[in-house]
């Protein structure tokens, strides 16, 4: 797999209308920069980006030079107030590091901000890492719902796990290589018949997905550390039913850093289950 095409020649050298321009960049295989992306970064007046080294790369190589605005998750109304006023009589485009801006990043309050003032705002689609691993996981994707990442503090994590369990949906996270192992442990613990796929370096040349029951992807990964960013996605709840010898096994897990009733709770919106019942069964397993 090539990471590199020669970009296309744009089809105007016309300066583009002002306004702000979402532009959709490649999250690792530079070929999937689209015609109309090329097109845009070309003809705009700035970009706004995240990170300007970054984006300064990827213009260097479509033989681009154009002044860069950081812009970023440290950004505030002040910065944003300096890109709107700019756009009004120019174009600028929005770029993030990769993939498409406003996905898990703070682009939304600057598309507001110009949706406020009546400055026109354009998108111009292309990559998602999100949809990348949706079509290579093999689970269903009739409805999903993307959930960001996964939270880094293990009660905010299991607590995050715990309430999407019973979404009708394939649930997509991003996750990195050095917490995907107590990722995959807090998802064993809770959802040990639900399937999983892990997709990693998405587009790029060690393109990998791994598809199964938590437990089996744990013993996978601990053999085989991972490296690079991740999109992890949950199957939907099955019709399959969870045996008592699974509750408890359950409600145990939740008991180690949870009261009785905050454990029930959190096993009731993982399973389904009675809360009152799973409440009287964690009493009876504390007390032994």
């Amino acid at each position: 797999m090539s990471d590199i095409i020669p970009p296309p020649n744009s089809p105007s050298d016309q300066l583009l209308d002002a306004g702000l321009y979402i532009v959709a960049t490649p999250i690792g295989n530079l070929g999937d920069i689209t015609l109309r992306a090329v097109d845009v970064l070309r003809r705009c007046d700035a970009v706004a980006c995240e990170d300007t080294r970054v984006t300064g790369k990827l213009l260097k190589y479509l033989g681009l030079s154009k002044r860069l605005i950081r812009y970023n998750d440290h950004a505030d109304s002040r910065q944003r107030g300096q890109i709107v006023d700019l756009a009004r009589g120019s174009a600028v485009a929005l770029v993030s590091d990769a993939g498409t801006p406003l996905i898990n990043d703070p682009g939304y309050r600057l598309v507001k901000d110009m949706r406020v003032e009546g400055i026109p705002v354009t998108t111009a689609p292309g990559v998602s890492a999100v949809i990348a691993g949706l079509t290579l996981a093999g689970l269903p994707n009739d409805r999903f719902l993307f959930a960001g990442f996964v939270p880094s503090k293990d009660k905010a994590r299991r607590e995050a796990l715990s309430e999407l369990a019973q979404i009708d949906a394939t649930l997509v996270f991003y996750e990195t290589g050095p917490r995907l192992g107590k990722t995959l442990a807090v998802i064993e613990a809770l959802l040990p018949d639900r399937e999983v796929a892990v997709a990693r370096e998405l587009t790029k040349l060690h393109e990998e997905v791994q598809r199964g029951l938590p437990s089996g992807l744990m013993a996978w990964f601990d053999a085989h550390p991972p490296k690079g960013e991740i999109v992890l996605l949950i199957a939907p709840p099955g019709e399959a039913e969870i045996s008592d010898d699974q509750i408890d096994e359950l409600l145990r897990d939740a008991l180690v850093t949870n009261k009785t009733s905050q454990a029930a709770a959190e096993v009731a919106r993982a399973t389904g289950r009675d809360r009152k019942a799973l409440y009287a069964r964690a009493m009876e397993l504390r007390s032994q």
